[in-house]
């Protein structure tokens, strides 16, 4: 892939976050059950996909094989202070684990409280995935 190519893919993802957050919303205002704030546009879930296969895409291109890229099932890693935590990606190659990815995003109003929350959880995740590995969960 080209530069310019990601470059234009990535524009095409980050379009999809704001139409897919917009429509969430409104999704969720026509059931009649709403979450406080803006918190409705990401209960959905589906923000992100286009990131995600964004990424699956860069990868299978340096040279991994698509069937050791998981983006839908079997997804949990072993933890140590917690039994298990689920991954949005996995990329398990030859019986070793190449990469786990969290897709987060950060938005909205209360930026700095989001933000320390999102901190907290990238240094507890990291902190726990490196410790199962050092004592042999997985």
């Amino acid at each position: 892939m080209s530069l310019e190519d990601l470059e234009a893919c990535f524009h095409e993802a980050v379009q999809y976050f704001w139409s897919t957050r917009e429509s969430q919303h409104e999704k969720q205002g026509t059931s009649g059950k709403t979450d406080a704030g803006t918190r409705g546009a990401v209960t959905g879930g589906a923000q992100m996909s286009a990131l995600e296969q964004l990424v699956v895409d860069l990868l299978v291109e340096t040279g991994l094989n698509h069937l050791d890229v998981r983006t839908k099932k079997e997804l949990e890693l072993p933890g140590y202070y917690r039994p298990e935590k689920k991954w949005d990606l996995l990329v398990v190659s030859k019986g070793r684990l190449v990469t786990a990815i969290e897709f987060k995003s950060q938005v909205g109003p209360s930026f700095g409280n989001n933000f320390n929350n999102r901190v907290e959880e990238a240094v507890g995740s990291a902190t726990d995935i490196w410790t199962a590995y050092r004592e042999g969960r997985f």
